[in-house]
């Protein structure tokens, strides 16, 4: 309850600083590199030389590399369709292709399932969702912020991105059996601890709802694919190809379900793809997954 509380406390929090004169203009640009710098490789560091890496973490790491594939490829479709802009596609892919499978995951799965599924949440969120921003988003953030850019800025863009660097590191460390001390680690914790709350107060900061705007359709479609295609995609895979059944499957299609991810929002705004777009996106998906996300628990029970 307490995770709701700080989630649903920050996004408010960020819109009443708005009117507060002290806070510059640009504190959602310093909390985001904050975010970006820090707490996110802090986070890759903790988490990742942890992970048991063998043959049945693929269909939980795959839920979010098979998201973020079934968005560009519906976005890419209906933004080429429909004559839309570099920007506006790239934000609706980013946006509309990864989970919260970590601030809103973790404590909705924890909740439903017990402490033992927290494992199978982290093999979602880190080498899953974590991974596939920190290579392919930022790739086509980099892409579609500009409309074009060469291969060899793309990776510059990728090998530079601290998260990214962050998680070779700590993937090295994995690889050859190497354990950060118990202090370091708790320093990771509590700096990773940090990117939740100060992305929501960013976002609420950034959340200036305008009712005339001509983002609501495009909300809409995002978290349409988002909230209801996103599962259905994992259901129909994991259960009707796969043939996966029980508490494994349950898990891969909630946390597909879970409303957009903060950090993507942030990605796409920080490379100017619609950021207000992209931050209504974190703003209204998230009080509204929690209806969809009812329903979906509904759907999955007994499969």
């Amino acid at each position: 309850m307490s995770s709701f509380i700080l989630l649903f406390g920050c996004l408010a929090l960020g819109l009443l600083l708005q009117r507060v004169k002290e806070f510059p203009r640009n504190t959602p640009q310093v909390l985001n590199q904050f975010i970006i710098y820090i707490a996110m490789p802090a986070l890759a560091l903790f988490y990742i030389p942890e992970v048991k890496l063998n043959s049945t973490v693929l269909l939980p790491v795959g839920v979010a590399w098979i998201c973020f594939a079934g968005s560009a490829l519906f976005f890419w479709s209906l933004g080429k369709a429909f004559g839309w802009s570099h920007k506006l596609i790239g934000c609706l892919i980013i946006t509309g292709g990864f989970s919260n499978t970590s601030f809103v995951g973790l404590p909705v799965i924890e909740a439903l399932y017990g402490a033992d599924s927290l494992e199978t949440v982290i093999l979602i969120d880190q080498p899953g969702s974590f991974v596939v921003l920190s290579t392919f988003g930022v790739a086509l953030a980099a892409i579609f912020s500009k409309g074009d850019a060469n291969a060899r800025s793309i990776a510059k863009k990728i090998f530079l991105f601290p998260p990214f660097v962050a998680f070779l590191v700590a993937l090295g460390l994995n690889l050859f059996n190497l354990h950060l001390s118990v202090d370091f680690k708790e320093a990771l914790q509590r700096l990773g601890s940090t990117v939740s709350p100060l992305a929501l107060v960013s976002v609420g900061l950034q959340l200036r709802p305008e009712w005339r705007s001509k983002h609501w359709g495009f909300l809409a479609l995002g978290l349409l694919f988002q909230l209801i295609l996103a599962p259905v995609l994992i259901l129909a895979l994991y259960f009707g190809l796969f043939n996966l059944k029980g508490e494994l499957l349950q898990i891969c299609v909630l946390e597909a379900a879970m409303a957009p991810m903060i950090t993507a929002s942030i990605v796409a705004a920080s490379y100017g793809l619609k950021p207000r777009l992209a931050n209504m996106m974190v703003g209204f998906g998230i009080p509204l997954s929690i209806i969809t996300l009812t329903l979906w628990y509904w759907v999955v029970q007994g499969l």
